[in-house]
């Protein structure tokens, strides 16, 4: 009987590989004789360059760049085992974990530590990086990322901008003619689901602004800049990227690398399926377990469980997927028509949050359900 076993992160909790080995001891209890398969998995969001790291035995970088306030901080990415391949979280060197609610700026926060991370990453010989885009505390478009890579972003009397969205309201040119020529190597796939587009009422600052701390002053204020440095592209580079789907993630950066790298906008899940070769590996599996913290109607929208599910059908059609979870939300009904065919909580009762995603007592109720429900397995 051959299982692959394929779970997300528990958030707060239990990492992917972690929760893949619980899952594990769970099953080989009930089933001694199981070729287990375990293949951590993410959707592109936090977590998933250790993910990655784990299910290709590569390893972690660390590196000093710049922070989001403009102070150094240190950051790391993965490198994965296939010696080529980097992968980066931008929130690794640019995210909102670098801040507070007396910190937080918006309209002077950079992205110039992600840039930075690629660089080191170039240093380290990848010819393939894929970048998650998610968790920023930033709203410049991507600006600082690109300055980092060599763009020159000029004011009118052709001074280097300062950091941040809100000096975008002052570019007058660009010039693109230091740019790191080893970017024209790169391969960049960029994961994210979100498909917001740079302006408007859907778009960077209206609406991730504000849990950034962007005041509706300040939202109105940062999205005429990200209008303004949009045309300024559209003008000097030809590019066209104010209303892609996807360049209003991570406060706009995948604007900004839309329009200066050659990068392609993919979904999380699909890139992290293809770097751990889960298809590949799941040829011949007759059960399949998945999971993550929480599983709901939202589960579906490219989220790890479903993501998991149909990859692994496309290669084993007749393959029973379970799903865990440590909270079992609404509507999980629709994700029958997913590829997922049972959905456990793995509570055994009432508790505190607190108690539940203690790693020991999630470790304990994640192999507990792995075990009952491998005991169905024939």
């Amino acid at each position: 009987m051959k299982i692959v076993i394929a779970p997300d992160s528990f958030k707060g909790s239990l990492t992917a590989r972690q929760a893949a080995e619980a899952i594990r001891l769970g099953v080989l209890r009930a089933q001694p004789g199981a070729e287990c398969v375990m293949i951590p998995m993410a959707d592109g969001g936090e977590g998933t360059v250790q993910s990655l790291v784990d299910a290709t035995g590569g390893r972690i970088v660390s590196a000093r760049v710049t922070g989001p306030l403009g102070n150094p901080v240190d950051a790391a990415y993965g490198l994965l085992g296939d010696g080529h391949t980097g992968v980066i979280e931008m929130a690794a060197a640019s995210g909102i974990q670098f801040v507070d609610a007396q910190t937080r700026n918006p309209l002077t926060a950079t992205t110039y530590g992600s840039g930075e991370l690629m660089l080191d990453a170039f240093d380290h010989g990848v010819d393939t990086l894929i970048i998650g885009l998610g968790g920023s505390a930033t709203n410049d478009g991507g600006a600082g990322m690109a300055q980092a890579l060599g763009v020159r972003l000029l004011d009118g009397e052709g001074n280097p901008l300062l950091y941040g969205g809100a000096a975008l309201a002052n570019l007058k040119t660009i010039d693109c003619s230091h740019i790191d020529p080893r970017l024209s190597e790169i391969t960049i796939d960029l994961a994210s689901d979100v498909t917001n587009p740079l302006t408007g009422e859907r778009g960077a600052s209206h609406v991730f602004g504000p849990q950034k701390g962007a005041t509706p002053e300040m939202v109105e204020r940062l999205d005429a800049s990200l209008a303004h440095y949009a045309r300024i592209i559209r003008e000097r580079t030809g590019r066209d990227v104010e209303q892609l789907p996807g360049a209003g993630a991570a406060g706009g950066l995948g604007a900004g690398f839309l329009a200066f790298t050659n990068a392609t906008m993919r979904s999380g899940v699909g890139l992290v399926v293809d770097a751990t070769g889960l298809k590949s590996k799941a040829v011949g599996a007759q059960y399949c377990i998945t999971g993550e913290g929480g599983i709901d109607f939202q589960t579906r929208y490219g989220k790890t469980p479903v993501g998991v599910a149909q990859a692994v059908k496309e290669v084993a059609l007749d393959c029973t997927i379970v799903a865990l979870a440590g909270n079992v939300g609404k509507g999980i009904e629709q994700l029958y028509d997913s590829g997922i065919d049972a959905i456990f909580g793995i509570l055994p009762g009432a508790c505190t949050l607190e108690e539940a995603i203690t790693p020991e007592q999630a470790q304990a109720n994640l192999s507990r359900t792995a075990e009952n429900a491998a005991r169905l397995f024939v």
